[in-house]
């Protein structure tokens, strides 16, 4: 049931991801509902849209964007349509969260951060849904309120079973490196201040040409060090962990099995988790429902701006020049708007 007061949102490319998010807003979110679909496929669209009520297919995306039903829109779709599209909700007053990337590289996406600078609000959230994570919100908790004293070391694992046949070395930082990216800064608060990209011997299993596993190596601007273990053709399932180590002890998340202290006695097994939907399902949500409310309530956005997008994108530019010349990589950040 549908009331006058819901943000109407448009969720433009419906794939497995935003087919996802329109599902999420349909039937677990509050306060939202889906007014306007849109795809290159137009039959997808099409499909979805006859399946909720008040829903149409806008087979433009930018009249999407425009249309006046819309309040605010939801970008699922290829990163390299990002940049135009963020325009046009910039240039309507349309808040919107967008699925990394911001834009495909660092001058554009400069471009979107000093554009909305000169809007009176921002508008627009980008969809690093980690930070919406129970087990990573405990561990922001645990460092902001300094129970692990000062955090010296971060060691993250991220792993997948397999990719899509179109990745390539490249994409493994830009595509995978780029959530750890986001988590360090989210953690320690601070910028990266350079990378380096480690080439391991390569998993017979890997595809042709393609460099994997990884090992990536930051640097933060106060001097922490943080090592990023990415190997994306394991064949066994989806992997992510975290462990910081402090002056007083450490924590590691992302055994399936909540927050683990090393400073009380504690056991765990059970399953390893089969992908990122099953692992980070409800930290989507999270992240939907808080976006829907800040919208509605004219803050438009609550979690990583524009910005955190850019330096993303700044930090995995520098990732993919070390990737090939093997030598760490100064991040180069303009100055923040």
């Amino acid at each position: 049931m549908h009331s006058s007061t819901d943000l109407r949102v448009a969720v433009l490319g419906v794939g497995v991801m935003g087919a996802d998010h329109v599902a999420r807003i349909t039937s677990r979110i509050s306060g939202a509902r889906v007014s306007v679909v849109n795809d290159y496929i137009t039959e997808k669209a099409e499909q979805i849209a006859a399946q909720i009520d008040g829903c149409r297919a806008v087979p433009d995306p930018l009249e999407a964007i425009a249309d006046a039903q819309v309040d605010a829109v939801l970008l699922a779709t290829p990163g390299a349509v990002h940049l135009e599209q963020l325009l046009a909700c910039l240039e309507h007053g349309k808040p919107v969260l967008c699925e990394k990337p911001l834009t495909t590289d660092v001058s554009t996406s400069l471009d979107i951060v000093r554009r909305e600078a000169g809007l009176e609000r921002p508008l627009i959230q980008v969809g690093f849904m980690r930070r919406f994570d129970d087990e990573y919100m405990h561990l922001k908790a645990l460092l902001d309120g300094g129970e692990l004293g000062r955090p010296l070391l971060m060691h993250c694992v991220h792993r997948n079973a397999s990719v899509p046949s179109y990745f390539d070395s490249s994409l493994i930082v830009k595509d995978s490196l780029v959530h750890e990216v986001d988590v360090t800064r989210f953690l320690f608060d601070e910028e990266i201040a350079s990378v380096q990209i480690i080439k391991p011997f390569s998993n017979p299993a890997a595809p042709e040409g393609v460099i994997d596993p990884q090992i990536a190596v930051l640097r933060t601007a106060s001097g922490k060090h943080v090592d990023v273990e990415l190997f994306v053709t394991t064949g066994v399932a989806y992997e992510v962990r975290t462990e910081v180590v402090g002056e007083k002890g450490s924590a590691i998340i992302g055994l399936d099995i909540g927050l683990i202290r090393k400073s009380a006695p504690a056991t765990w097994g059970g399953q390893v988790t089969p992908g990122f939907r099953e692992r980070f399902g409800r930290a989507y949500d999270t992240q939907i429902q808080r976006w829907v409310d800040a919208v509605r309530g004219g803050t438009n956005v609550d979690g990583p701006t524009a910005w955190d997008g850019y330096a993303a994108a700044a930090v995995c530019a520098a990732g993919v020049e070390s990737l090939e010349s093997g030598l760490p990589v100064e991040v180069q950040l303009a100055e923040r708007p």
